[in-house]
């Protein structure tokens, strides 16, 4: 909370002494666990504020309302994207999250563990279109929230098998249905209607392209380490 609160404030206060513009990396997470499918930008959000996971929300969702604090009072000239899941090569190994996770068991020849039923969804958008969203948000006059992702909704134990797929590993899948990860949201999809109005974006890079390329990037960096 100290590094997305104070450290979004201390770069606001940059910002406004450089007469700089900010850009504020704001997250899917401030939806929570969401009850409108899929989410626009206009949706507030269901998240507990006293959650396991509310260090993390709560502290972007005061980040936005800092950012738009310093532009509505200070002038600061401010963007704000909300990243959806993004992979893709460079990814650390040791990242913890579940494309690394997959893509190293999947390598491995080992069955990818699932937290759950595995029947939660979540939507992957390839590093490279994020960042050319983020790109054109950054030359618009857009101070407003701005989701950036893939539209296209898979659940994880889907995500899973097509890491399989790819990586030609039988071992299958690894289901804990009892070790679900608390305050894990059941659904996510971003509602992109705004960024293709203003900014004329979407994803081009399909998740398979996108996994193909970041499974290169793996097996390389695992090489190195063997």
């Amino acid at each position: 909370m100290k590094a997305g609160a104070l450290g979004t404030h201390n770069g606001l206060g940059l910002a406004l002494k450089h007469h700089a513009k900010f850009l504020l990396a704001s997250t899917s997470e401030v939806y929570g666990d969401p009850l409108i499918h899929p989410q626009p930008e206009t949706y507030w959000g269901n998240c507990d504020p006293v959650g396991v996971r509310s260090v993390y929300d709560e502290a972007k969702r005061f980040a936005e309302a800092l950012t738009m604090a310093y532009h509505n009072f200070h002038g600061v000239d401010t963007r704000i994207v909300r990243i959806f899941n993004t992979f893709g090569p460079r990814m650390r190994l040791d990242d913890g999250r579940s494309v690394p996770n997959f893509i190293q068991q999947a390598l491995r020849k080992e069955p990818l563990t699932i937290y759950g039923t595995g029947e939660q969804t979540r939507s992957f958008c390839y590093v490279d279109d994020l960042v050319e969203g983020i790109r054109r948000l950054m030359d618009s006059d857009e101070h407003l929230p701005v989701n950036i992702g893939n539209p296209r909704e898979v659940s994880i134990n889907d995500f899973a098998r097509q890491i399989n797929e790819i990586c030609n590993n039988p071992a299958g899948l690894s289901i804990n249905a009892s070790e679900r990860l608390g305050d894990d949201p059941e659904r996510r999809q971003p509602d992109i209607t705004k960024a293709k109005a203003l900014l004329g974006w979407e994803p081009v890079v399909s998740t398979r392209e996108g996994l193909t390329r970041t499974i290169d990037y793996f097996r390389d960096k695992l090489a190195q380490q063997a």
